[in-house]
């Protein structure tokens, strides 16, 4: 497939992709794609990592958590041809999702009810790529800044495996970070970056009601337990979205609710669960006690206790200027500022938020939808896939961050 950012008559820069690699990086993603592992069980895909990076000359650090690694290039003790400065830090997260793979290709998943449906082998796979090409170039001593690869387990399981990850030291001696995530929106050979809020904040929160239930011809003898969970679900994301700035995109949305067995029988016990998304640093550090306060007012009003657990997810990733003209600098450099797009904040939830609480970075959107394509597959989806080029991309990309 022709991709319009490329240009064949360019001349190889520095950091170029090779042809034998990037074949190399097309089987390595496609066999992650077919052995997809859930957060904290990402063994198989840590261990190809590390044979990998091994092969190469370099010694990556499995992580204390078991699963995920990270690995330096580039030494910073001032001798001959060593990178000075702080370490730039590349971030892949490896994990895959619980859904079947639904699509018909010769590499789809071949383990049940799972699959890579978020693009996690293809963040994986360019912090890989890009590892192997500013290896080669800091043996022969073209590394400007030191380098360091991780690659991140568990970033679909709440709080995210980024926060372990920070108190295993993955940032120590890094002075900048960088990640892609796989849009769809986006053509392959292109990029999307924002400065500021790129993501949401993402929580989990769980709520259980009680009250002695009773039969269905006397409501008024008990606590009518489907009703008080009706307007739990009904009235507390009212009540939110009446008490912060609107601007704020504060919302709560319900995934679960249930209570009962029988027509005639009022339940004792009722269940909700559902997500707490924030476009707003600040709005969202408010917010478990605004819905604990909105949720049993509504509770008391309808006689049923409350018991909530509020679990905390995720801040937005908040983009810092710097890093992301980096980005668009190195975008640029290898295939025009035509291949740079603005991109919106999501309501999706990322854990490479944890990381920018601690130093500055950005987080790029990386277009894999086929050129000419009008529609496209959302992530979470059982058929997701992506253009390979990706990948090519991908790796160019932050092979010249770190070479500027």
């Amino acid at each position: 497939m022709s991709h319009p950012a490329d240009d064949p008559h360019a001349p190889a820069l520095p950091g170029t992709l090779p042809e034998g690699l990037r074949a190399e990086l097309l089987a390595f993603r496609r066999d992650l794609h077919m052995h997809p592992e859930l957060g904290n069980q990402e063994f198989r895909t840590t261990a190809a990592l590390k044979d990998r990076l091994e092969r190469s000359g370099l010694r990556p650090r499995v992580l204390a958590t078991g699963t995920g690694l990270v690995c330096d290039i580039g030494t910073v003790d001032g001798a001959p041809g060593s990178a000075v400065g702080e370490r730039l830090a590349l971030r892949a997260d490896i994990d895959a999702l619980p859904i079947p793979d639904t699509k018909t290709v010769d590499y789809a998943s071949t383990v049940p009810g799972r699959a890579h449906a978020c693009g996690h082998d293809v963040h994986t796979t360019v912090v890989l790529g890009a590892g192997l090409v500013l290896a080669e170039l800091a043996r022969q001593g073209r590394l400007p800044r030191p380098v360091r690869l991780l690659f991140q387990p568990a970033e679909e399981v709440l709080p995210g495996g980024a926060a372990e990850a920070v108190e295993c030291g993955v940032l120590d001696g890094v002075g900048q970070i960088l990640a892609v995530h796989c849009d769809p929106r986006v053509d392959a050979g292109r990029i999307g970056l924002r400065t500021g809020p790129i993501t949401s904040a993402c929580d989990r929160l769980e709520v259980t009601l009680e009250g002695p239930g009773g039969h269905t011809a006397r409501p008024h003898l008990t606590t009518d337990m489907v009703t008080a969970a009706a307007r739990v679900a009904v009235d507390v994301p009212a009540l939110i979205a009446r008490r912060v700035d609107a601007r704020a995109g504060l919302a709560v949305t319900w995934g679960r609710l249930e209570s009962g067995h029988a027509c005639n029988v009022i339940p004792q016990r009722a269940a909700l669960s559902g997500t707490v998304r924030c476009l707003d640093l600040h709005a969202w550090r408010q917010a478990p006690d605004l819905v604990h306060a909105a949720i049993d007012e509504v509770a008391t009003l309808h006689g049923a206790k409350s018991q909530i657990d509020y679990v905390r997810g995720v801040p937005p990733v908040v983009n810092e200027a710097d890093s992301v003209q980096l980005l668009h600098d190195a975008m640029a450099a290898r295939r025009g500022t035509a291949s740079v797009e603005d991109t919106e904040q999501s309501l999706g939830g990322e854990d490479f938020s944890w990381y920018l609480e601690r130093v500055p970075g950005a987080m790029a959107r990386l277009g894999v939808r086929p050129p000419g394509e009008l529609s496209s597959l959302d992530l979470h989806r059982g058929d997701f896939d992506v253009d390979e080029h990706a990948i090519t991309v991908g790796v160019e990309l932050f092979t010249a961050a770190a070479l500027l």
